[in-house]
């Protein structure tokens, strides 16, 4: 088959031809891929960010935003069967230790990642598992769904985390109306009443997020930006912040737009938050991270998606186009989710 492998950091990666993946375990899982959403981590993993944590072994591939059709099943799967669509939970568990047992997949004690810290998506097959498929109800396509694998899991995750201190009369600031945020932004208005106040540099974002359902939308402007959300809040700043950016002046930029006693819910991570312990105190806010999402918060996704309440917006590209996908994500180019496509899918 086909695989689009990273031979060395900050290299390009290349596409090879790779050996198919089996169902050798039982409750293995090989998915016929129809489409990989592309995220910032991939660019994060080819800058070697991920080296030190994920200890994988170069050369590999890449890829955990998955979805497409049952190619091969193990002997003791049961919840799907050859053809069946699916969407790829990106981790994959053992359903056995306490984490899994209270639902926090995401913290699994014996779990692997593919696309991290194994073979991941950016190929024509995925080895996974049955626990991590969720089948699709018809009118779901891959190419349209796959990046909510990762990027819309990720931002549901966020949201319901924020959803009790969300209330009618309250605000929220989605900093970042990219691939994630403007999947967050569907999220919020789906299921909470605050008002979504929307801050990016970019008007086509802005534009996308306003499409999206936010209330208000802020452009990036030196510090005038922070300025007009405090005027929009009444000076008192949001009562969350939900950043999907993390880097470039975002959580300077956020920090000062959360009220005293606010939520800061961090998703995006490309720099280090840094703020005085005493501010963290005196102003007492919380920082909350989030790592994708669990099991459930990906069906209730794939509910809200079949009800017409999320949509993705998207850009696709073909497998062998994977660096020219990677170099627009990078330099801003992409709106909404970039989706490579393997051929013949």
């Amino acid at each position: 088959m086909k695989a689009a492998r990273l031979h060395g950091y900050h290299e390009a990666l290349k596409l090879e031809e790779v050996e198919e993946p089996k169902a050798l375990g039982p409750l293995d899982v090989v998915v016929r891929i129809g489409a990989a959403g592309l995220c910032r981590t991939d660019l994060h993993i080819q800058e070697g960010q991920w080296a030190s944590r994920s200890q994988v072994e170069l050369p590999y591939t890449p890829g955990h935003e998955n979805a497409g059709w049952i190619h091969e099943i193990g002997s003791a799967v049961t919840n799907v069967q050859r053809g069946d669509t699916v969407i790829v939970h990106p981790f994959i568990t053992c359903g056995l230790c306490p984490a899994c047992r209270r639902g926090d997949d995401m913290h699994c004690e014996n779990g692997s990642f593919p696309g991290i810290n194994r073979d991941g998506g950016f190929a024509d097959f995925l080895l996974t598992s049955a626990r991590s498929v969720v089948k699709l109800g018809p009118g779901l396509e891959p190419k349209d769904i796959a990046a909510l694998a990762d990027a819309g899991l990720t931002a549901i995750h966020a949201v319901k985390k924020a959803i009790p201190v969300l209330g009618a009369g309250t605000r929220v600031v989605v900093i970042g109306a990219g691939g994630l945020g403007h999947i967050g932004i569907q999220c919020l208005k789906a299921m909470t009443p605050a008002e979504v106040i929307v801050v990016d540099p970019s008007e086509k974002a802005l534009a996308l997020a306003g499409e999206m359902g936010a209330d208000q939308t802020v452009r990036v402007d030196g510090s005038k930006h922070v300025e007009t959300v405090k005027e929009m809040t009444d000076g008192f700043g949001a009562e969350a912040i939900i950043d999907f950016v993390g880097e470039k002046g975002a959580i300077e930029d956020g920090i000062a737009m959360v009220r005293d006693g606010g939520f800061y819910y961090v998703i995006g991570y490309g720099e280090n938050i840094d703020i005085p312990t005493i501010d963290v105190i005196s102003r007492e806010i919380s920082f909350i991270g989030n790592l994708v999402g669990t099991y459930a918060d990906l069906e209730e996704l794939m509910t809200l998606t079949a009800q017409g309440q999320v949509t993705l917006h998207t850009s696709t590209y073909p497998l062998d186009a994977i660096n020219d996908a990677m170099a627009d994500l990078d330099g801003g180019r992409l709106q909404g989710r970039g989706i490579l496509i393997p051929a013949g899918a």
